[in-house]
């Protein structure tokens, strides 16, 4: 047997060593591999092989594979092991543990992983039924060297990992091992603090004698390994065992915060601690840590890991230590004002000095990890109104203003965040996108220190913009490349300009809402607000954010109403400054034009009534410039025509306000109704030419025809849209009636309105249909044909919607630089995407806005069928209809319109994406191998978007997140309504088999398992007396019992005999159909590993039954009382 082992491990080293050379062929390599797995699985002699192969003699990666044998062994042949082949291989792996390895500090990582794999495999096959003596031997192991030691904390940590975290054995099992360790979790934790303590006296005694550095890094090794096993075993234990003998194991690890080698794991330890759940009464010892001792620990260690400048191992210290002081705080929250009475710490303000910090640490990481701890604290009911806290708020406005100035890119070094913004992040793209997170955050944490301190806070940010005001533009090294002196996206100006705006709008918008009205600091706030007014620039990346804090400032309009006039003046689109009319337009330029559009808009929306009286200079202004058709583009136009359509609300005089929308809309209806018009949107031949798809264009040709012809059609829709959506009745009824708005009451008592602009709008609605019908019918392939080379692509997904399906970062960098100049085919693409999604949008908008003069139009469901759904085949095109129209019906039209048009609607709707979901998987497995990724991710996605978005709809009043399980839900809601009713047995079969597929997809997820077995049962219940196809269904499972399934269903059909309760005969019915749910692709030939259950720890001691009370021999005084001798008494 020697030389047959001798000869088989010599092969087995050959073939490791073939494997693990970059030089072998892809040949030699599998022919080598495939000899180590059938050795595994077939020869007898894997385990004298593998002890020969770990011995600590051969190389690394032989060791290693000896070990993987050993473990092999044990996982899969430890069932068929006899006894005493178990026993020898277990005092073998013993002993690699007390003699196979090497010292500590020169000994592989992966091999002494490997071998504490071995002994918890081991350890969860055997412990602790028939090793009752496992914890007693390694500890002994420990007392062997540092070495041991330290794989005996592997041994323990792995087993706490698989017991506990993974859960990687069997129920029994791991109930038995669990209970174990509970039990002897004094023990255990007492060992584990003893070999901390040794090892770290031993290291502090030694690591200042040079002669002793190797006993030193050893001794700190075991520590290390020993605090990774306690992390391990703190986030589970019950919190007695963490606070007991007055919280010693908090006073360690504080102590051990200031230990270069240590601290790190130390950190670990104390947040996962401090981090705990549970009772309060269990919580309120970590409260220690407040006092002065362990607070002067934590406020060292984070002064000494800062003072080392950016060391990586101490940058990643510091964010534990922020870490630690945030769960601190909420634990602080949790107990101060609860029923445990904690009282408020006295050295509270060393805290939050501490705290404040990490709040102005020049990492960028770092400053937003306080963030939400910040907003706790400042919600705080009790904590709120401290001294302290109401000090410290004041602090952490000022840190603010500093933090919200977008610095620190990691391909920048003009700020001490960029280095290590280096660390934190990929790019400059990954940076951008966790700043505005950030800024998002403080602008919410900003709003509720704004409740402490509002008028403080307001004083900053009206001394901030003060400062800016008085500040020359500085452009910095990166200006704009198209207008000399203006400033890009990360000028220094801007990006100081920005954060003042930001800051100041969190500001204003808490103020009013905080303060009481005689309480609000008018003066100030139109003393700033005129700071706006008068400064002048051409900037414009400068200029939107004097007009995003006009808006912020502009309620302060209201107490001061002769402001109003220069604050329009201010806000209308087209701005005097020169840099905002010359052509080519940046981005930065357009953006601003449309900030200014959006400015008006909101001001209209929010005070129209106040607006009400500089209605008619508003409307003048607007005629002027409408004089001339190229001045504004056309959504700036539509911007304004909203805005007129919002304070035209407030006439409340309904003939009034349809004059003025008939005066306003006369242009686009004459165009709209036109002749020429009706032709090209009933034509798909006309409309392509009209708009010259069809024409082969040159990216010169800017100002064609067609384009002007293009721009009119947009500008018609815009303008519907625009009117649709804005013009209303008076929310006040008796204000409604009044005004004429209000026509009748519904059989329930509300209130009938009439819109304003309905006769307008319902007027331009058939062409309107028409246009959608005709752009549908642009894909049928005879017009798609007609589309010229240049506008072959027309209809394809834009690249900006295609990374928002996709999920991919838009560049976000260095984009207000350019001139916004677009391809021919990008405008064309532009045009056919807004005009479709205009159009739809008029439809969402039509129900609420026109209420019955929309509803009770005649043939109105089949006209938009035969618009809307004709010839749609594009999932991007049916998932914009179901969200901004389809969905909008849904929710807003009346009950009794529902047979009318709803049904109509949703049955077509709903048939046809079925048909078009099948045609699009089949098309998918025919061509995914022939087209480019990108595509073809782009199409899987569209295609899940629309499934989700349709279940939605399906299911409004339920908001799952998870498609599938909306379906499980939308299926049985539907089923259970004709339940009762004569179904095809196809139709059932049908339905109960798509259900176990479900399962068999899906079932390995276990949100998903719960939802479909649950509706598996319970159309099993319902169906199966009816239908005994479904028990034929159910024998075709894998690995079903049939004894079991005659028994469930013989309860079923006789509820006489009925006992189980619900929860029970669901167990049941999921064990029956157990073998439908189906494995992930990466498990499914996995080879299964068999953990045996031992015998039972916890043995339930059953009652007698038909025991007779007076029987017992513990009761002689109830048997004596019913005595026949007590009738004397």
């Amino acid at each position: 047997m020697a030389e047959s082992v001798a000869v088989i491990c010599e092969q087995l080293i050959k073939a490791v060593n073939v494997m693990m050379d970059a030089e072998s062929s892809q040949r030699y390599r599998l022919e080598a591999l495939k000899f180590c797995e059938e050795f595994k699985e077939q020869c007898p002699f894997c385990v004298p092989c593998g002890l020969q192969l770990a011995d600590k003699s051969q190389s690394p990666v032989v060791r290693h594979f000896g070990l993987q044998i050993l473990e092999h062994v044990i996982k899969f042949r430890w069932n068929t092991m006899p006894q005493q082949e178990k026993v020898q291989l277990k005092n073998c792996a013993m002993g690699l543990l007390s003699n196979g390895t090497h010292f500590i500090l020169e000994e592989e990582s992966h091999i002494k992983d490997a071998l504490s794999r071995i002994i918890v495999e081991m350890i969860k096959r055997e412990w602790p039924q028939q090793w009752p003596d496992m914890l007693k031997e390694l500890e002994d192991l420990s007392k062997l060297g540092e070495s041991q030691t330290e794989l005996v904390m592997l041994i323990l940590l792995r087993l706490a990992e698989d017991v506990i975290t993974f859960q990687t054995l069997p129920s029994q099992r791991r109930k038995d091992i669990q209970h174990t360790l509970t039990q002897n979790m004094d023990s255990i934790l007492s060992f584990l603090l003893t070999i901390l303590q040794l090892n770290v006296d031993e290291y502090r005694r030694l690591k200042s004698d040079p002669s002793q550095e190797l006993k030193a890094r050893a001794h700190s090794r075991v520590g290390v390994a020993t605090l990774n096993t306690l992390a391990g075993y703190i986030d589970w234990v019950a919190l007695v065992h963490i606070t007991n003998e007055q919280c010693r194991l908090m006073e360690i690890l504080c102590l051990l915060l200031s230990e270069t080698e240590l601290q790190l794991e130390a950190a670990e330890c104390l947040l996962i601690a401090v981090s705990r759940k549970g009772k309060l009464e269990d919580r309120k010892p970590l409260m220690v840590l407040f006092n002065d001792v362990a607070m002067h620990y934590i406020l060292s260690a984070a002064q000494s890991a800062e003072g080392s400048g950016l060391v990586e191992r101490h940058y990643t210290f510091l964010k534990r230590l922020c870490q630690v002081l945030c769960a601190l705080a909420t634990q602080l929250c949790a107990l101060v004002g609860s029923h445990v009475e904690v009282e408020v710490p006295g050295n509270l303000n060393k805290f939050m000095e501490a705290f404040l910090a990490f709040t102005t640490h020049p990492s960028q990481f770092l400053r937003s990890s306080t963030q939400l701890t910040w907003g706790t604290l400042f919600r705080h009911e009790v904590l709120s109104k401290h001294p302290v806290i109401v000090e410290v708020t004041s602090k952490y406005m000022r840190a603010t203003m500093t933090n919200l100035v977008k610095t620190g890119f990691p391909s920048k070094s003009d700020s001490p965040s960029c280095e290590y913004s280096l660390v934190d992040f990929d790019n400059d793209e990954d940076f951008n996108t966790f700043f505005n997170s950030f800024r998002a955050q403080q602008g919410e944490v900003v709003r509720i220190a704004c409740k402490i301190i509002p008028l403080e806070a307001f004083q900053m940010a009206g001394e901030w913009l003060q400062y800016q005001v008085k500040s020359p533009i500085d452009v910095g090294p990166t200006m704009s490349k198209t207008a000399e002196g203006l400033c890009s996206i990360l000028s220094p100006s801007v990006v100081q300009w920005d954060a003042m705006t930001f800051f100041m709008e969190s500001i204003v918008g808490q103020l009013l809402k905080t303060l009481e009205k005689e309480k609000v600091p008018v003066d100030q706030g139109i003393e700033l607000l005129q700071a706006m007014l008068s400064y002048e620039t051409r900037d414009p990346l400068i200029l939107s954010c004097v007009l995003t804090n006009v808006s912020s400032l502009f309620p302060f309009v209201t107490y001061r109403p002769h402001f109003l006039p220069q604050v329009l003046h201010k806000v209308r689109p087209l701005c005097p400054a020169p840099v905002l009319q010359c052509a080519p337009r940046t981005r930065a330029v357009k953006n601003v034009r449309r900030h200014a559009c959006s400015s008006i808009i909101k001001m209209c929306r929010d005070y129209p009534q106040f607006i009400l009286p500089c209605f008619d200079m508003l409307y003048c202004h607007v005629k002027k410039l409408f004089s001339n058709e190229l001045l504004l583009t056309q959504m700036e136009k539509c911007a304004l025509m909203e805005a007129l359509v919002l304070i035209s609300n407030q006439f409340k005089d309904y003939e009034k306000q349809k004059a003025f929308l008939e005066e306003l809309m006369a242009p686009v209806v004459v165009r709209w109704l036109s002749e020429e018009m009706g032709q090209t949107l009933l034509n798909p031949v006309s409309f392509l030419a009209f708009v010259g798809a069809d024409q082969v264009m040159n990216d010169s040709n800017i100002e064609d025809q067609t384009g002007i012809n293009r721009s009119r059609i947009s500008f018609c829709v815009y303008t519907i849209l625009g009117v649709v959506k804005r013009a209303r009745w008076p929310a006040d009824v008796e204000e409604a009636k009044a005004g004429g708005f209000l026509v009748g009451y519904t059989p329930s008592g509300n209130p009938i309105y009439r819109n304003p602009c309905a006769p307008q709008v319902l007027a331009l609605l058939p062409n309107l249909l028409a246009l959608i019908r005709t752009h549908n019918s642009l894909f049928l392939p005879e017009h798609m044909a007609r589309l010229s080379e240049t506008f072959a692509r027309a209809y394809d997904v834009m690249d900006v919607e295609k990374n928002v399906v996709l999920g991919l970062p838009q560049p976000v960098l260095e984009i207000y630089d350019s001139p916004v100049y677009k391809t021919s085919l990008e405008r064309m693409q532009g045009f056919f995407c807004t005009l479709y999604d205009n159009c739809f949008h008029i439809l969402g908008h039509a129900g609420p806005s026109l209420n019955q003069d929309f509803y009770t139009i005649e043939g109105l469901a089949d006209s938009i069928l035969l618009a809307c759904l004709f010839v749609l085949w594009m999932c991007s095109l049916i998932l914009m209809i179901s969200r901004v129209f389809v969905k909008q019906l849904v929710v807003s039209c009346p009950q009794e319109y529902y047979d009318s048009l709803l049904c109509p609607l949703l049955g077509h709707l709903f048939a046809y994406m079925l048909q078009v979901s099948k045609a699009q998987f089949t098309w998918e497995e025919e061509v995914c191998g022939e087209k480019q990724v990108t595509q073809e991710m782009l199409e899987e996605e569209l295609l899940r978007l629309v499934t989700r978005e349709l279940l939605d709809l399906l299911s409004e009043s339920h908001h799952y997140s998870n498609c599938q399980r909306t379906a499980s839900q939308v299926c049985w809601t539907l089923l259970k309504q004709i339940v009762g009713g004569n179904l095809l047995p196809e139709a059932v079969t049908w339905f109960y088999t798509s259900v176990l597929k479900g399962l068999q997809v899906h079932g390995q997820h276990e949100g998903c398992s719960a939802a479909l077995t649950l509706l598996a049962f319970l159309i099993y219940e319902a169906l199966r007396p009816r239908y005994s196809e479904l028990r034929v269904v159910m024998t075709h499972i894998p690995n079903i019992q049939l004894e079991a399934l005659d028994q469930f269903d013989q309860r079923l059909l006789n509820p006489a005999t009925q006992k189980a309760g619900e929860k029970k005969r669901k167990e049941q019915f999921k064990k029956l159909i157990a073998g439908t749910v189906g494995k992930p692709l990466g498990q499914q030939f996995r080879k299964e590993v068999h953990i045996r259950n031992l015998p039972s720890l916890f043995k339930k001691v059953k009652p007698e039954v038909n025991r007779d009370i007076l029987e017992t021999s513990e009761s002689p005084a109830l048997v004596s009382l019913f005595s026949p001798l007590q009738d004397d008494i």
